[in-house]
């Protein structure tokens, strides 16, 4: 299977993700903890059916020592006991951040709150825009139709 667009050959499109990824370094450096920015890649991931970043993901979070158990909980996190509240918070705001067309006033106040609990306020930007980094990569990727599987951790950087 081929992309519709060679996101890594277009010269405009290459130029895009240049700039996107290093506005994403903001985030990567922040204090947020790399296992919860990368349970956040995931989630969102899933939800917007993004095989590119969900292989990208959950491969670079397995190399970084994530397990196995772990990461085949993402989807049901609210079910699974290995998540920490934190975690859980985050995760949250993920799925409302995510699905904001779907759920009627976007994210809830408790939402907010509950994360605002877990993470202080340079974090709490983290997140949100990590949520948003995340969901313009999936949408760029579903809808070129980035194939997905071959990804090696590391391979972007």
């Amino acid at each position: 299977m081929d992309a519709r667009l060679n996101l890594f050959g277009n010269p405009l499109a290459a130029k895009f993700l240049r700039h996107i990824t290093s506005a994403g370094k903001v985030v990567a450096d922040s204090t947020v903890p790399a296992a919860t920015q990368e349970l956040v890649k995931i989630r969102a991931s899933q939800i917007n059916g993004c095989g590119f970043c969900t292989d990208m993901h959950t491969k670079d979070a397995a190399h970084a020592g994530e397990t196995s158990t772990r990461l085949n909980l993402i989807a049901a996190w609210r079910e699974a006991t290995v998540f920490t509240a934190a975690e859980r918070a985050a995760l949250e705001l993920t799925e409302q951040g995510t699905r904001i067309a779907d759920a009627a006033g976007g994210v809830t106040d408790e939402a907010w709150a509950n994360a605002a609990k877990h993470y202080d306020e340079d974090q709490l930007a983290a997140l949100v825009f990590l949520i948003a980094l995340i969901n313009a990569f999936n949408r760029g990727n579903v809808i070129v139709q980035q194939p997905a599987g071959d990804y090696q951790p590391g391979q972007f950087g």
